[in-house]
């Protein structure tokens, strides 16, 4: 098999590379960092992303079997927005099929929606539907939030209980969760790149939080207990787009907050992935939180 992945060397992207390296697959990465530390030691040809030259795109994926595709954005910065991840996600999977992929493997998000107001939420609806109308066979991964090493939110969750004497909550936290294990999700995608028949498949762990649960965990594993505040959401997005200034970054936006508090980081099927976030925490304990994961500096 040869399998293009979009993200090789970055997150969720570099866990699928290595369960499909160890099945004896040829991988070769589409990316926008070429420059990236290269964790596969020249075993992962790198080829560029350029949603503006589809030529291009068609030529680099010609030979490959399937397409995983990772490739979304958090959110908008400059000419960087959503929309426009989501043009650019139809630009790549039209390239994939005029290229002769037989397959695509499309990681997207729980309870996506059309009628959505989030633009996070209707546009994983709109790539959905590009990848299901491609003519390529299917398989379509929705996960909730992700953790694992080079996580974002549980990290920063576990940095700012580590730095702070309080916790400010959107709301009351009762809205609810399920975190799943960022290699958990790459063995359903490996798995995915071999099959055959077109499927639309939730992602989550076994455990089903409310947010206050989940960051009550965080603490007492870290021992950081720390006083958590119920803030009206729009003040609990204040407090944080002002500490964003501090470490330089996005820690929270807008659409996350109401995505969290209408419960769209559940799922309604049974749990694929096994990896309880408790029991991964116990096993960093000491690590997760000690640095701030930055988005920009990650991706910009």
């Amino acid at each position: 098999m040869k399998i293009a992945v979009t993200g090789a060397f970055s997150y969720s992207g570099k866990y699928i590379t290595k369960r499909l390296l160890e099945r004896g697959a040829e991988v070769f990465t589409l990316t926008n960092h070429p420059n990236r530390p290269d964790p596969f030691n020249g075993k992962v040809k790198a080829v560029p992303l350029n949603f503006a030259n589809e030529n291009e795109l068609i030529e680099n994926l010609r030979g490959a079997d399937v397409l995983i595709n990772t490739y979304w954005i958090r959110f908008d910065k400059g000419n960087n927005t959503q929309p426009k991840a989501v043009e650019n996600t139809k630009i790549l999977v039209d390239a994939a099929a005029k290229a002769g992929v037989k397959r695509i493997v499309h990681i997207s998000i729980t309870n996506p929606s059309s009628n959505s107001h989030l633009p996070y939420f209707w546009g994983k609806a709109a790539n959905e539907k590009a990848v299901i109308d491609s003519g390529m066979s299917y398989a379509i991964l929705r996960p909730t939030v992700l953790f694992g090493k080079e996580d974002i939110l549980i990290n920063n969750i576990a940095w700012l209980l580590r730095h702070l004497p309080i916790f400010g909550m959107p709301g009351d936290g009762s809205y609810k969760l399920s975190p799943v294990y960022v290699d958990d999700l790459a063995e359903l995608a490996a798995n995915a790149a071999y099959q055959k028949e077109n499927y639309i498949w939730d992602a989550v762990g076994p455990d089903e939080f409310t947010f206050k649960q989940m960051v009550t965990l965080i603490g007492q594993t870290i021992n950081r207990q720390r006083s958590l505040i119920a803030f009206p959401p729009r003040l609990a997005l204040l407090a944080a787009q002002t500490m964003s200034l501090f470490v330089n970054d996005v820690i929270l936006t807008p659409e996350e907050v109401d995505g969290l508090m209408a419960d769209l980081l559940i799922s309604k099927e049974p749990p694929r992935c096994k990896t309880s976030l408790k029991t991964w925490l116990d096993e960093n304990r000491n690590s997760v939180g000690k640095e701030y994961a930055s988005e920009l500096a990650r991706h910009f």
